[in-house]
């Protein structure tokens, strides 16, 4: 059964029983990640790093070795 189905089936059991209906597949999903992102750039704080740009500048100090990061 897929995900679709699953929610179509839950959206007419709740129905049926006169609850509110599940929200739908992926309706949370941006919240969810700027949750992860949030929590992320905190525990980098906490731990004493850069909480943003951290990706871009290690891709820049191995992409180009001779270049030196001023931050």
């Amino acid at each position: 059964m897929s995900i679709t189905q699953q929610h179509l089936l839950d959206a007419y059991r709740a129905q049926q029983l006169g609850t509110p209906a599940p929200p739908a597949p992926g309706a949370h999903d941006r919240q969810v990640v700027r949750e992860w992102r949030d929590r992320r750039e905190f525990r980098a704080v906490l731990a004493g790093r850069p909480a943003r740009g951290r990706v871009r500048h290690a891709l820049g100090r191995w992409l180009l070795p001779g270049r030196r990061a001023t931050s």
